[in-house]
């Protein structure tokens, strides 16, 4: 199996690597703390690539790797309710958790805990991961040629779920050909065409992007309206239809 990689310039990331690299060689407790899709697993798994990964929802199987094992790692970690169940004493424990609900039995079960700050957090993290997503992004979408990533466009709402999702939209998006971009609006028209006015209820569907983009592009009203062979009244009532500011 390929070793995990995980990479981060940031100095808060860095600390907890130095941290959970030390308690590798300890039977002690460590919990990694954050919101979810920041990387904490595949950080955990880059550290320790051997681990026995354990979901805290299988209580069972957690009980027994607690019983035959000296090192775990624990995802999921918020989902166990009854910390007082479980013994890990003896242990090298590191759990993954997206919150804590006792900070309490957090306190007395764990040596080391660590809060693992969010991609919005880690703007030195942002370049490095572009280039990374993106280089595995267009191999798995085989395109060859270079694509300029918008950063502003970035979505880091959702972490590097929506990171990724939004460096797909982009170069999906720049490298669509027209024959690929008919059947996109092909299969979506087919699933909305209905009711007794489709064809009104969807014009905005080309219309909407078409006068957006030309506003963007052109800057003026009145030079749209002429590209567009549109009469200069026209395409300000269908840019108020529209909403378009």
């Amino acid at each position: 199996m390929k070793p995990v990689q995980f990479l981060s310039n940031s100095p808060k990331v860095k600390q907890i690597i130095n941290g959970l690299t030390l308690t590798k060689s300890l039977f002690v407790a460590s919990i990694v703390v954050g919101e979810p899709y920041i990387g904490k697993k595949s950080l955990v798994e880059s550290i320790f690539p051997k681990g026995t990964f354990i979901n805290g929802s299988d209580c069972d199987t957690l009980m027994h790797a607690l019983q035959t094992q000296e090192e775990i790692i624990i995802y999921n970690f918020e989902s166990i309710l009854d910390l007082s169940r479980y013994d890990f004493a003896n242990k090298r424990i590191i759990a993954i958790a997206n919150n804590i609900h006792n900070s309490i039995s957090i306190e007395e079960k764990f040596a080391f805990i660590y809060h693992m700050p969010s991609l919005q957090e880690r703007p030195e993290d942002l370049s490095l991961l572009l280039e990374h997503f993106s280089n595995a992004i267009s191999q798995e979408l085989l395109i060859t040629t270079d694509t300029a990533i918008d950063i502003k466009q970035l979505d880091l709402s959702e972490n590097i779920k929506s990171f990724r999702a939004s460096i797909y939209r982009q170069l999906i998006t720049a490298n669509i050909d027209q024959e690929a971009l008919e059947h996109l609006i092909y299969k979506y028209l087919y699933e909305k065409i209905e009711g007794n006015n489709a064809y009104r209820d969807l014009l905005g569907l080309f219309e909407r992007p078409l006068i957006k983009a030309g506003l963007s592009k052109y800057r003026s009203q009145l030079k749209l309206s002429s590209i567009l062979g549109l009469n200069r009244n026209t395409l300000r009532k269908k840019i108020n239809e529209h909403n378009i500011n």
